[in-house]
């Protein structure tokens, strides 16, 4: 926040995460609202009443805030003293600058929970047909995949990892309970753990079967269980090359069937990775193994697949790690709902400030649709904003300071131009 005099708040203050705050407001002329002193310049106001049982703020009707509040409210509620710089108070003159609201949205932003569900399964990289070659397809998958787990962007998500399927006979490998614990528990990112496990899986014998619903299954247990007691964003990442074969119920709409019954909860995200572009001796081509997962995205709520080119190893790494960054920004909570304006003022999208703050020190974020610009923010839908949005970039900076707080302020002039 601003050092105090260097604004004049106009309106009130909002923050979130106060038990038992109740706010209230008055306009010059207008009679003292409970809570508040009803003084000329607000500098010493009445301290503040009780309202509903809660603590309120105190501040001069006719002035700017600066009253002082009781220590405690009826029933434990919280009493906040609010202080500002002179003046005139509501109704008085505002600079381009002044902000008339200023509303917390919260503490720290929602953490982020991924379960990796990945395919180890012999298609992989066995060698046993031209496609099925390791360098082409298990080798630039995992580098993509380690990557992200152990990117320092990655800081502030959790993830955990269950490979697919196990080394064992048809009733086990296709039971759910065999992935009830992961290969990597959930862990905080950036880690190495990740990686150690996929090299320990790569030094042992390719795996038969992909038992698709059985890991989903699984693994959306795990996470809906973990959240309980680890509130959060949480999302489920399949990444797998083939459809599901060699269980009882190899049913690509089994599968679509147990991710939408979750989707509202845990989202599930798709990384389909194709058979490079050959043949086999006969002349026969690589099947396509990818092309229904798409129903499993859209079943998910994540409308879409991922699909992957193979063929191409350093391709393959890069839009792998591409279709990774897109699911950790549509993952990682970083929208913040618009408050209402004071005074039943009329909501100006182009008189809006957004700000974080870690510790001491504020920082103003830049508003940019195009979110080419550093530190940048822009509104979910233009002509009908409701919600603000952080960049990527700045998302990922944010996420990872668990200090960090946003603020929505209104200015009493026009501070976003918008392009015409």
């Amino acid at each position: 926040m601003n050092a105090p005099g260097s604004l004049r708040v106009l309106g009130w203050v909002l923050a979130a995460g106060v038990p038992g705050l109740t706010f209230g407001c008055s306009s010059g002329g207008d009679a003292p609202v409970p809570g508040l002193g009803a003084g000329g310049s607000g500098a010493g106001g009445a301290s503040g009443a009780p309202v509903g049982g809660s603590g309120a703020v105190a501040a001069g009707a006719g002035g700017s805030f600066g009253g002082s509040a009781d220590a405690g409210g009826v029933g434990g509620g919280a009493v906040i003293s609010v202080s500002g710089s002179g003046g005139s108070g509501v109704g008085g003159s505002a600079g381009s600058e002044e902000v008339c609201a200023t509303a917390t949205a919260a503490a720290t932003l929602e953490p982020v929970y991924l379960g990796f569900a990945f395919d180890v399964s012999g298609s992989m990289g066995k060698g046993d047909y031209p496609w099925h070659d390791a360098t082409l397809k298990w080798d630039p998958v995992v580098a993509a995949t380690r990557g992200f787990f152990e990117d320092p962007a990655s800081t502030g998500i959790m993830a955990s990892l269950t490979a697919f399927p196990i080394d064992a006979d048809e009733d086990e490998r296709c039971d759910p309970e065999s992935y009830a614990s992961p290969d990597v528990a959930m862990t905080e990112l950036p880690s190495a753990t990740f990686g150690a496990a996929l090299d320990t899986i790569r030094e042992g014998d390719w795996r038969g079967g992909t038992p698709t619903l059985a890991v989903v299954e699984a693994v959306l247990e795990e996470l809906d269980a973990y959240r309980v007691e680890h509130p959060g964003r949480y999302a489920l990442v399949l990444v797998t090359d083939g459809y599901p074969q060699s269980c009882d119920d190899d049913s690509i709409e089994s599968v679509e069937e147990v991710v939408r019954a979750a989707a509202a909860d845990i989202p599930t995200y798709v990384i389909g990775v194709k058979n490079p572009p050959l043949v086999d001796d006969d002349g026969e081509a690589a099947p396509d193994t990818v092309t229904n997962l798409g129903g499993v995205a859209e079943a998910g709520g994540t409308e879409t697949a991922f699909i992957i080119d193979t063929g191409d190893a350093a391709r393959t790494s890069l839009d792998f790690q591409a279709a990774i960054e897109k699911i950790r920004g549509a993952a990682v909570a970083c929208n913040l709902q618009i408050p209402m304006p004071p005074d039943r003022r009329k909501f100006e999208k182009d008189r809006v400030v957004v700000s974080t703050t870690s510790g001491t020190t504020t920082t103003e974020l830049t508003y940019d649709a195009s979110c080419a610009a550093a530190g940048a923010w822009h509104y979910d839908d233009v002509d009908a904003p409701t919600e603000v949005v952080l960049c990527p970039t700045t998302c990922a900076t944010v996420q990872s300071d668990v200090q960090a707080a946003l603020s929505v302020g209104f200015t009493c002039q026009p501070v976003i131009t918008f392009p015409r």
